[in-house]
């Protein structure tokens, strides 16, 4: 897969993700918290694929 897919596919299940967490948990927070979470999570996707690739590396 292309890496644009790929980044593609991370956004729209960091987003899904962050809107369910965030109404299951905090029904009343604001819209822009939610993006916040939603950039966090796939953020965080791409560091660990990073730290697991370097862990795989140094092996």
């Amino acid at each position: 897969m292309n890496k644009f897919y790929i980044f593609i596919m991370r956004a729209i299940l960091g987003a899904v993700f962050a809107v369910i967490l965030t109404r299951f948990f905090y029904p009343q927070v604001n819209p822009v918290y939610v993006a916040g979470l939603g950039i966090f999570m796939v953020g965080m996707a791409y560091a660990l694929e990073s730290w697991r690739k370097n862990k795989q590396t140094d092996k």
